[in-house]
């Protein structure tokens, strides 16, 4: 693989760095006080609007999809670099329309979706005017395992009627949230990996209900996750995403790029951690030395640097072998990076807020809230075990090609 970067992401780097220079870094702070100003965790601050304007201005939106009709229409390895910068910060991805959940959302409907789903839904959110959530994750079972997911969807006539509860389900408290894909069980008796659909149900469809916002490790995110009820919820029978029991094979094909793109961006917010932690150690002295000189602290330096590289370079050969064999072919690689990317940054940023001392774990520094998002992440889009049973699984095979067959 060539590790130079394309013309386009060349260009693209160039102009997403300015913009957060200019845009995003200066309005952290600004968006967060308009958050406190609204007396609402989950209002939608101005100042993000007006980034998004600014994006759409400058030509960095959509970037992460591969269709050049719909998107920037870059390859895996050239949008990599991007998503990592847009990783350094928690609101440059929406500012560039390039969030999870709406990005996996927006692949399947490009992938799967009628024409009609797409005028619907897929339009409004590559233009930016709704956001949209994906609801898997149940409480009452190992949603680890997709297999066990068993919210009814049952056909009446000319509808389906949705009934079961939902957790963990992310976006769903923003307020320009109108669409969720959901995945559910159509039929109990077909194959394991034939009984599930998903479906898509509209935000104010009678009988869904939010239960309650979950917070992560304390924090209230603005865009939510929550869970949800429902209770024969009815939509029309064209809201079915390809045909009955796709939805096995839909998770797979949407969580492949969405679990890259995950990686990609904790990378982006290693990097930021690992500069913010060398900038701390410079300007702070303890016993007639600055913190950095400190060997400890040095190792900690340096042992990042080199941690950070490694899964830079593993998540490139990913996208890479996405580009070049496909998604099936690099599952191994894909969940690699799944499990080393959230926990290298995991590192990296508690080395930072040991770095900052008091500081590091109070809302003064973006490190704390960092840190849980990447600590998250080690369930997201799979526990980092089942990543880890994949990965053995197929080594496995290499010296018993039946095991566990």
């Amino acid at each position: 693989m060539d590790f130079a970067f394309t013309s386009r992401t060349e260009e693209y780097r160039e102009l997403l760095l300015a913009f957060m220079d200019e845009w995003v870094y200066p309005n952290e702070s600004v968006y967060e006080h308009q958050l406190v100003e609204a007396g609402n965790p989950n209002a939608q601050p101005a100042i993000m609007e007006a980034m998004k304007a600014e994006a759409k201005r400058r030509g960095l939106w959509n970037l992460f999809h591969p269709d050049p009709e719909w998107g920037a229409g870059l390859s895996n390895v050239e949008y990599a670099p991007l998503a990592e910068i847009m990783g350094r910060s928690t609101i440059a991805s929406e500012a560039c329309n390039c969030s999870a959940p709406d990005t996996g959302n927006m692949e399947v409907l490009t992938r799967f979706g009628t024409p009609e789903q797409q005028d619907m839904w897929l339009r409004p959110l590559l233009e930016g005017r709704i956001r949209s959530s994906f609801a898997m994750t149940e409480p009452d079972v190992a949603s680890s395992d997709a297999t066990n997911i068993s919210m009814r969807i049952e056909r009446d006539g000319d509808h389906y009627v949705l009934s079961g509860r939902k957790w963990w389900i992310s976006g769903a408290m923003h307020p320009n949230c109108q669409i969720f894909i959901v995945m559910g069980k159509t039929d109990p008796e077909a194959a394991p990996h034939r009984r599930q659909s998903q479906i898509l149900v509209p935000m104010d469809t009678p009988g869904l209900r939010i239960v309650r916002p979950l917070p992560v490790f304390g924090y209230q995110d603005q865009e939510g996750h929550v869970e949800l009820e429902f209770t024969d919820v009815r939509v029309p029978a064209s809201n079915m995403i390809a045909g009955e029991g796709d939805g096995f094979a839909i998770s797979q094909a949407r969580l492949g790029p969405g679990r890259i793109h995950h990686c990609m961006r904790s990378i982006g917010a290693a990097e930021r951690a690992l500069e913010l932690m060398c900038q701390r150690a410079l300007a702070r002295t303890t016993f007639g030395k600055r913190v950095a000189e400190r060997a400890n602290v040095m190792d900690w330096i340096a042992e990042s640097r080199i941690e950070l590289e490694m899964v830079r370079l593993l998540t490139l050969k990913t996208a890479w072998m996405m580009d070049t064999v496909g998604n099936k072919a690099a599952a191994v690689e894909i969940s690699a990076i799944k499990v080393a990317g959230p926990n290298t940054a995991l590192k990296i940023i508690d080395r930072a807020i040991q770095v900052h001392g008091a500081g590091g774990i109070s809302d003064d520094f973006p490190l704390a809230r960092m840190w849980s998002w990447q600590r998250a992440l080690r369930f997201a889009d799979g526990p980092d075990e089942v990543h880890k049973m994949t990965i053995a699984r197929r080594e496995l095979r290499k010296h018993d090609p039946d095991f566990r067959a």
